[in-house]
């Protein structure tokens, strides 16, 4: 285990790479036992800690100025929990339901403009989707499609659950993320017109 209790002149000759490599190697075991803290589990806890990892590697100067790695490190593992039980929350409320429930949902406007809006929106979501990687699309098709539980497609795939888990959150966010993009367009060209 790397020693990282050197003067405070000695840790800031170290590369901001370095010190993060050095800290998280030191502080594993704390940052983990955080993130569990924070009511995940077993591989959720090492997906909290890897997108730690991940969000400091590319911002790593951020950790010269704090006066203790292990406390912030912890903190920040806390906090990933905290908005990864948002996230999942979110996305459930988001895509749960049936296509049955999503056409009985009344329409406000329905003028033609409307319509080729929506039409706008499923092109949009059939391209996300078609963009997918094919593993990610396959597990989404199944879970959205063909209502397949996350276990029941993480055996027919030969994978792990947690693997379902994480392609599904991915393919919610990426397909958020292309509606979001073009409900700004949408709204950029009606206050043009």
């Amino acid at each position: 285990m790397p020693n990282l209790s050197g003067t405070v002149s000695s840790l800031g000759d170290l590369d901001g790479n370095e010190l993060l490599n050095r800290a998280i190697e030191a502080y594993y075991d704390d940052i983990a036992a955080a993130a569990r803290r924070s009511g995940h589990s077993g591989s959720a806890t090492l997906d909290i800690v890897h997108d730690l990892y991940l969000k400091l590697s590319a911002r790593p100067e951020v950790l010269r100025d704090k006066r203790s790695l292990k406390s912030y490190l912890c903190q920040a593992a806390v906090n990933l929990g905290i908005d990864r039980f948002r996230r999942e929350r979110f996305e459930a409320r988001l895509f749960s339901g049936t296509e049955d429930e999503a056409y009985a949902v009344p329409v406000e406007n329905a003028s033609p403009d409307r319509a080729l809006e929506i039409e706008a929106r499923i092109a949009v979501l059939r391209d996300a989707i078609a963009e997918l990687p094919e593993r990610r699309r396959a597990v989404f098709i199944l879970h959205r499609l063909h209502q397949l539980s996350q276990d029941d497609i993480a055996a027919k795939l030969r994978i792990s659950r947690n693997m379902v888990d994480r392609h599904l959150r991915r393919a919610f966010a990426h397909c958020l993320d292309r509606l979001m993009r073009t409900e700004m367009e949408l709204a950029t060209q009606s206050w043009s017109h």
